[in-house]
């Protein structure tokens, strides 16, 4: 759909390879300018008369001169990085958060605390971190460095102070579910084209994760039967002399192919089905970042509407109009500049996910 690729498109001159397309896309900000880096690892099953979870090793190298140290290390359970996002949006309600992996995972897909849970929840964790710490904003923002710093006990100590000078913004965030739908009468015309692009891009990102799933299923029992397949040939050698060797090779020949059908799995279940995923939870913070600037905009609109009806005096609400026009004036600038950002990400993102999807099935067909 030309309506979400009109921006960068390949060049007809540049030769379509996976390698050279991924090329175009490289960030400005190299990892040489970077000066963060977080790591998440070291998943550690903890068992209470009250509860069953995981903490996650956290551990931070930084060159910041606002930090004590240059290297901490910390144990952080799922609870603590929801905090983290919740303040986030409290603080930013019109910045793009990046998602956390929800808390409870899909019916039928992957039985809680196995393995592969523990290990994609990781992965999502060590993502949504350094997502962070890539923004030009929230990496500064001090509950972050908290929750990368503190030791348990002080983490806990912290969260207990209560809601912080920003609480009123946060009320932005938790009234979303009342915020008015639909069209704005003062909305300005961008606001209301990235409305509708998050609305088609959500209707294509979730058709392509159901996609997504439903070839890995295919593939997961395709494999399952290949399995059974291959040593019904051995034992038929057994036998048939004449057809031996014939029966033998084709036995090679499904296990050969049940190998690379293995490999073709680990890249959709590593590369391909988080990132879409990932882009499924961003369209919902998209949308409501979007209503939360709406919800902005109403507030404001109300105001001038009361004023201008004369059901008020003009000067009681002068004062209040001319903060409310700030806020929404901080807001508009908030989210234009993330919504950039975020759109050049999730253009690389998908892409260089698609590429990478392109050279597996190529390897796989070989094989």
């Amino acid at each position: 759909d030309a309506s979400l690729t009109e921006v960068n498109s390949f060049s007809p001159s540049v030769p379509i390879s996976p390698s050279s397309m991924i090329n175009q896309y490289k960030f400005e900000d190299g990892p040489e300018l970077r000066d963060l880096f977080i790591t998440v690892d070291d998943p550690e099953s903890h068992i209470t008369a009250i509860e069953t979870f995981i903490t996650y090793r956290v551990v931070t190298k930084t060159t910041r001169g606002e930090f004590d140290s240059s290297e901490y290390e910390v144990r952080r359970r799922y609870q603590d990085f929801l905090w983290l996002k919740n303040k986030l949006e409290e603080a930013h309600p019109t910045l793009i958060i990046p998602p956390l992996p929800e808390k409870f995972i899909m019916k039928g897909m992957v039985e809680r605390f196995s393995d592969e849970f523990i290990e994609t929840r990781r992965k999502a964790l060590h993502k949504f971190l350094n997502r962070i710490a890539d923004h030009p904003t929230l990496t500064f923002h001090e509950d972050f460095k908290i929750f990368l710093t503190a030791q348990a006990w002080e983490l806990s100590s912290h969260k207990k102070q209560g809601p912080g000078l920003l609480s009123r913004m946060g009320q932005t965030v938790r009234a979303v579910a009342s915020s008015v739908r639909g069209v704005v009468k003062n909305r300005p015309e961008m606001f209301t084209e990235m409305n509708n692009y998050m609305e088609t891009f959500s209707q294509k990102i979730n058709l392509l994760d159901k996609i997504a799933h439903r070839i890995y299923k295919e593939e997961r029992e395709y494999l399952k039967e290949m399995k059974e397949y291959g040593p019904i040939h051995t034992l038929w050698s057994a036998s048939e002399e004449d057809l031996a060797d014939s029966l033998k090779g084709l036995a090679g020949c499904v296990d050969r192919c049940c190998r690379a059908t293995e490999k073709r799995m680990a890249g959709l279940s590593e590369h391909l089905l988080p990132i879409l995923h990932e882009y499924v939870l961003y369209s919902d913070i998209l949308m409501g970042v979007l209503k939360r600037r709406d919800q902005i905009q109403g507030e404001l609109d109300s105001k001038v509407d009361a004023v201008a009806n004369k059901k008020t005096e003009k000067d009681l609400f002068s004062e209040e109009i001319g903060k409310l026009e700030d806020k929404v004036e901080h807001a508009n600038n908030a989210l234009k500049a993330d919504w950039d950002r975020w759109k050049q990400n999730m253009q690389w993102d998908i892409r260089s996910t698609f590429t990478n999807v392109a050279e597996n099935n190529l390897r796989y067909y070989e094989e």
